[in-house]
């Protein structure tokens, strides 16, 4: 290796995190093993997570070893590493460091790394949404059951998770059936002076107006927490026994009540795919594999009832073998999730005792990682395997399309393919109130929705405001003609502004993947005109190309005309061509994305008080003056002395209120 004259440092941070040097440029394979060696003399031989990154600080790999110096000395000789770990290496110009107390600690830290940073050679589960689950709350005389996503932390009884909301949506319109629940909120319930809807139809049994007593209806919360524990032949029993009573006492209304309830019962159980005897709380997942791409199939049974199946798609390097992807999977796939008492494979994963361990320290209760080989569990992994294979051959076949659809869009626009990543923009407001932009992405693997980002447009007046949420957006000029109420080519015009002025600053050397091959737009010459206003602006009008779809004439799809820069006239396609139809999905995309998030916007105007715009009024003054007053008119009409007898409310604060509602005195 050639002399470095560059200046060198190893520090280490409070954590223990060792930062080694940066090399300014991209390595090749002998420096990239250098850096690695650099790290050896000063390793121990202690549990830990390593983290390897690029020269422009890209997180590349993170892993976990038993002993950190001997895992690292194998990045040392590249010579004896896949080509894929070749790669990784020759572009690693530093390395950090975490100890840990154990090799189990050292993976749930592992976990949590790759969750948070996706380096680009670890298996990446980008789909990680948290699963809904069924609340029966225990903090209300009359419990509520609703549906319930995130953190277990409110007071009740949790039954799930659930493979989809749909799924804990048609579970609980069948256990309102079955137990006449309440599910509204606190404030009806409280303001109920006669029964709504749910009880004349059925669904509920009005505690809300005394129709049913306390300890009545806290048999039947008690009842359903039975049938969604699995102890469902219990309950059908006692219902069964109710019913003939009903039926001796010549009661034949209320057991018919009965009869409907069991009915209700036996549908939500014979709704169910598939159910195996002998699985009770477990998690059935197989692993498919096919040109490089992989499909993790999960189905989720609890109390020994199926509560569906969720398709994954992990990101991964194409020679990764499948135990290794399997267990990166199961890593990342309990991270934020507790693991159930069984967990059923298809195929071994890496360091299977490994990962026992460390879900049972997670569970804070002993899980097993089991690959069947006879019986009912089998056949449970068995179907979810089918399922996986099926999965993966629908998502290469549509892949396989994708990429035809984008190699069309890309000879209409004069590009050449293939596309890798397309921007469409639409706007939606009413008048011009509540103006919000909206951008979709779409690529070889369809839409990117976690790519999705919208703009609260800022017109002349309003201050600048971060358009993604947690995400503060980089400040840009000011634009030469603000939009006015309702000009959507002025809004256009901004929203094109912002999003390239940020790319601007951000990625100027378009290395991260987030500048597109292509901009649509929904609108007609206008918008183009206005969009290739704000790229010249920028100095961008010949490198970002762009193409809008307008309406036909009346609206009509299959009509819409398309609009190149430079074009006089615009492009129509054959209304059966597979690439118009491609453009009407990208924009429809585009229109719902927008009037979903001017909605969200809409509906959180309508309800901001004029108590929010106060300097230094905060959630508990705003409550307290509201529970003295009443409402937000009645504090703008309140003196000073009246705001003193608030609580919490001192006279200065009194006066601030005061003048922001009498600004005159």
């Amino acid at each position: 290796m050639p002399n470095d004259t560059r200046a060198e440092s190893l520090s280490q941070t409070a954590d223990g995190t060792l930062l080694a040097p940066t090399v300014a440029a991209r390595p090749s394979l002998a420096t990239g093993a250098a850096v690695v060696k650099r790290y050896l003399a000063k390793l121990g031989n202690e549990a830990g997570v390593y983290r390897m990154i690029s020269a422009d600080g890209e997180p590349l790999y993170v892993g976990k070893a038993h002993n950190l110096r001997k895992r690292v000395t194998t990045y040392s000789r590249p010579e004896r590493l896949p080509i894929r770990l070749q790669r990784m290496v020759s572009e690693t110009a530093t390395m950090e460091f975490v100890t840990c107390a154990s090799e189990v600690e050292a993976l749930l830290l592992e976990n949590n790394l790759i969750k948070r940073l996706m380096p680009r050679y670890n298996v990446l589960l980008r789909d990680d949404k948290t699963f809904p689950d069924i609340l029966i709350r225990g903090d209300q005389e009359f419990p509520q059951i609703v549906k319930h996503r995130g953190a277990r932390d409110r007071k009740g009884d949790f039954f799930g998770p659930f493979a989809s909301a749909g799924a804990v949506n048609r579970t609980l319109n069948v256990l309102q059936r079955a137990f006449l629940l309440r599910n509204c909120t606190d404030g009806v319930f409280r303001n109920r002076s006669r029964p709504c809807l749910q009880y004349q139809i059925k669904r509920c049994s009005a505690p809300c107006v005394g129709y049913i007593s306390q300890e009545g209806y806290a048999a039947t919360v008690a009842q359903a927490k039975a049938f969604l524990s699995g102890r469902s032949q219990e309950v059908k029993d006692d219902l069964v026994s109710e019913m003939q009573a009903a039926s001796d006492a010549m009661d034949f209304e209320r057991a018919a009540s009965y009869r409907d309830r069991l009915r209700a019962m036996a549908h939500v159980q014979s709704s169910q795919d598939i159910n195996i005897e002998g699985i009770g709380d477990a998690d059935v997942i197989a692993l498919e594999q096919r040109g490089g791409q992989s499909c993790i199939q999960v189905f989720f049974f609890r109390a020994g009832q199926n509560n569906g199946t969720r398709s994954y798609f992990p990101s991964h390097d194409k020679q990764m073998e499948p135990g290794l992807i399997l267990a990166g999977f199961l890593g990342q796939f309990y991270e934020n999730r507790p693991p159930p008492k069984d967990v059923l494979l298809n195929q071994a994963p890496d360091e299977l005792n490994l990962l026992t361990e460390a879900l049972t320290l997670k569970a804070g209760r002993k899980v097993t990682i089991a690959v069947p080989q006879r019986g009912g569990r089998r056949k449970a992994v068995d179907h979810a395997a089918d399922n996986a294979r099926e999965a993966l051959e629908r998502r290469l076949a549509e892949s396989s399309s994708q990429v035809r659809l984008l190699n069309g869009l890309a000879d209409l626009s004069g590009l050449e393919g293939p596309l890798q990543r397309v921007e469409v923009y639409d706007n939606s407001h009413i008048s011009g109130r509540q103006a919000v932009g909206a951008m979709i992405v779409a690529g070889p693997d369809g839409f990117a929705k976690n790519q999705y980002r919208k703009f609260n447009i800022r017109g002349e007046d309003e201050p600048a405001s971060p358009s993604v949420p947690g995400l503060a957006e980089a400040p840009v000029p000011a634009l030469t003609d603000a939009p006015a109420g309702g000009d959507d080519y002025a809004m256009t015009k901004e929203v094109i502004y912002r999003r390239f002025a940020r790319a601007l600053k951000e990625d100027p050397d378009r290395t991260s993947g987030v500048w597109p091959d292509l901009v649509i737009l929904d609108g007609g010459k206008g918008q183009l005109s206005s969009a290739m206003e704000a790229l010249a602006e920028l100095g961008l009008e010949d490198d970002v190309p762009v193409m809008t779809v307008a309406k036909g004439p009346e609206r009509e799809a299959g009509r819409e005309r398309i609009m190149l820069p430079g074009g006089d006239q615009p492009l129509l396609l054959p209304p059966r061509d597979p690439v118009l139809y491609f453009i009407q999905r990208l924009r429809d995309e585009a229109h719902r994305f927008a009037i979903g998030s001017h909605r969200k916007r809409r509906a959180k105007d309508q309800v901001r008080s004029p108590l929010d715009e106060i300097p230094g009024i905060g959630g508990k003054r705003k409550k307290a003056l509201l529970l003295y007053f009443g409402s937000a008119k009645a504090v703008s009409r309140a003196s000073v002395s009246d705001l003193e007898n608030v609580d919490g409310i001192s006279k200065a604060v009194a006066k601030k209120i005061h003048g922001f509602f009498h600004p005159n005195g």
